[in-house]
């Protein structure tokens, strides 16, 4: 449920993973390093467009109970897991997480990974950002598992 700050809806940074090496298992952490411009440190995509990636949980379990998984939200293989933020269609929006800000800069479409973790699953990921969204880092900084999640509002 997401929790209220006035007017705000604000969510929950729900997990981190970090992965080390190019198609390397994810390594989920308590806290992390933002760098801007770069991406989660200790991470292997550094840089470019797409230095984190994010899902939604509520997302996840609606793809699982979908094709019939029970998979972790690892098996996405993004680094950030949120709870009460929507993602879909926020292209260029500014979401905050703890101190930290991050634009939306699109989708993430699944790749051939997701078929081999679950039959179906790449397929059901397509439509409507269900694979997640990619962000630009906006601010160094500090990120913690428990960190509040909100939208930046437009001024």
């Amino acid at each position: 449920m997401p929790l209220s700050q006035g007017a705000r809806i604000m969510g929950c940074l729900l997990a981190i993973w970090l992965k080390r090496l190019r198609r390397g298992p994810m390594d989920s952490v308590p806290r992390a390093t933002l760098k801007a411009q770069r991406g989660l440190v200790g991470n292997a995509d550094q840089g470019g467009r797409r230095q984190v990636t994010l899902l939604e949980q509520e997302v996840w379990q609606a793809l699982m109970a979908h094709v019939g998984a029970t998979l972790s939200p690892a098996a996405r293989r993004a680094n950030l897991l949120l709870s009460g933020i929507r993602l879909a269609d926020t292209r260029q929006r500014v979401l905050h997480i703890g101190a930290c800000r991050l634009r939306i800069l699109g989708a993430t479409k699944p790749c051939e990974r997701m078929q081999e973790a679950w039959p179906g699953l790449q397929a059901a990921m397509y439509p409507g950002w269900q694979g997640g969204a990619f962000a630009e880092v906006l601010d160094d900084g500090e990120i913690a598992v428990g960190d509040a999640v909100w939208w930046q509002e437009d001024d």
